[in-house]
């Protein structure tokens, strides 16, 4: 049986502070992998406040889900359009009905056959999810999903092997053998650690040829003496 987000309101009233139910993540690889994911695009969108990001995080759905324990958390999920907030799980009918817009899940030895399966169909029919990404953070298996009519079709990749997001109008691809996030016009998109890095940079790039103008301008000066001209 399927219940509206307004019916299971009625059935279980007080179900916001439902905790998270998740199982630790497989290796140290996939910890990272899902770190640099909520990083980069956390910091991608530091200036807007209407969107949500789950890790590793619960999303409850149905009454008989809660008694089946039948948990589905996504390794990583986005929510467009919503309070940018902290959640302890995301609890469908608490939030007017909604399911993620993207979901990345990062397969495992242990999980790979569900999420290229039970959970592909679970997130085209019953979460309508728009768009699915698998990734391997050991072997780099990447593939892409885009909801089209009643199914999943492949995103086919760029000539860089990307793959477009229509949800986060921005490309994923593999780098230094991570899944990224690049722009429209191809560059990759930053950690906060890369963008301080890249800030120093350039400030130290500024300050050189800024060095550089000023010992042209002095050798010019003098040039100028030598040939009894006053520079102004």
């Amino acid at each position: 049986m399927v219940f509206t987000a307004q019916e299971m309101a009625r059935l279980m009233p007080d179900a916001s502070q439902l905790e998270s139910d998740e199982p630790e993540m497989e290796s140290s690889l996939h910890y990272i992998q899902l770190a640099l994911l909520v990083a980069c695009l956390e910091w991608q969108w530091r200036d807007r406040n209407d969107f949500f990001v789950g890790a590793n995080l619960t999303v409850y759905y149905s009454q008989q889900q809660l008694k089946n324990r039948d948990f589905r958390g996504p390794d990583f999920f986005l929510i467009a359009d919503t309070e940018k907030r902290p959640r302890r799980s995301w609890v469908v009918w608490e939030e007017e009905g909604r399911y993620p817009d993207l979901i990345i899940e990062l397969l495992s030895s242990s999980t790979a056959r569900v999420d290229r399966n039970e959970k592909k169909i679970l997130y085209q029919n019953r979460f309508r999810t728009p768009e699915y990404f698998w990734f391997d953070p050991e072997d780099l298996e990447f593939a892409g999903f885009r909801l089209i009519g009643q199914e999943y079709q492949a995103i086919l990749a760029n000539e860089f092997g990307r793959l477009w997001s229509e949800v986060l109008q921005l490309y994923l691809g593999i780098h230094d053998g991570k899944l990224r996030y690049f722009t429209p016009d191809g560059q990759l998109v930053a950690t906060p650690e890369e963008a301080a890095l890249q800030a120093q940079q350039q400030a130290a790039q500024a300050q050189e040829q800024a060095a550089q103008a000023q010992e042209r301008a002095e050798r010019l000066a003098n040039q100028l003496r030598a040939l009894g001209i006053e520079p102004e």
